[in-house]
């Protein structure tokens, strides 16, 4: 980790990790990620999610089909020693033991993909404002390509709270205007970062930042997990 990428996660709320875990690792973890699939006949490749699922609203698919796998020492292939080294040194600060990696599966081909009509929030309150509570880790285990379905945060939202009590929910009203606001975001100094990426990528971001799941519209299931570790 270097002062550049501290400096940069300080002043945006997120830096990214470019191939922190090997290939091989990933490729051993997909590979058992769709064998269980598979035998849980949940997803296979070339169709979509089953057919009970099928009704459900997009966000609760991937709920669903995310929570259905459980894969064995999944928590310690992703989220290595090393890489709690690193959160520490951005957190600047004692952590409380991480919370136990989650799955973040998509399904290809769940329509247009777009930036209205989403579920901007933040997943702790910081108290004070300008405290980090937590950072909160995004691994990429196989490739993810734009408008894949990966997660979406609000670079330097994280500052939002500090200008009031209510800037908050000013910046989520601005977020569901329509048409996207993109000139006044930018005004604000704002902007909209999509963790896609390479298989191996880890996203580090301060869970200040408000943040989305998005639509996948690509041919690919979405394979991520996720586990957020808390500033004790």
């Amino acid at each position: 980790m270097q002062a550049s990428q501290i400096r940069f996660f300080n002043d945006h709320g997120h830096v990214r990790l470019e191939r922190f875990h090997p290939a091989s690792r990933m490729l051993t973890v997909k590979r058992q990620l769709l064998d269980e699939l598979r035998r849980l006949k949940a997803w296979a490749p070339g169709q979509g999610v089953s057919g009970p699922w099928r009704k459900l609203p997009l966000f609760q698919q991937n709920a669903r089909l995310s929570a259905l796998v459980r894969l064995p020492g999944l928590h310690a292939a992703l989220m290595p020693p090393e890489l709690l080294a690193t959160i520490a040194r951005l957190a600047n600060g004692r952590l409380a033991a991480p919370q136990e990696i989650q799955l973040l599966l998509s399904p290809p081909r769940q329509g247009a993909w777009t930036l209205e009509r989403l579920n901007w929030h933040v997943d702790v309150a910081a108290e004070p404002t300008n405290r980090l509570p937590g950072i909160q880790a995004f691994v990429l285990i196989d490739d993810v390509a734009p408008q894949g379905g990966a997660t979406l945060a609000l670079a330097g939202s994280h500052r939002a709270r500090a200008q009031g009590p209510g800037a908050l929910s000013t910046l989520r009203q601005t977020l569901a205007m329509s048409p996207w606001p993109a000139a006044r975001l930018h005004d604000l100094g704002l902007s909209v970062v999509e963790m896609s990426g390479q298989a191996g990528d880890v996203v580090l971001m301060d869970m200040r930042l408000l943040h989305t799941p998005s639509v996948n519209a690509t041919n690919a299931l979405r394979v991520m997990a996720t586990s957020r570790v808390m500033v004790a």
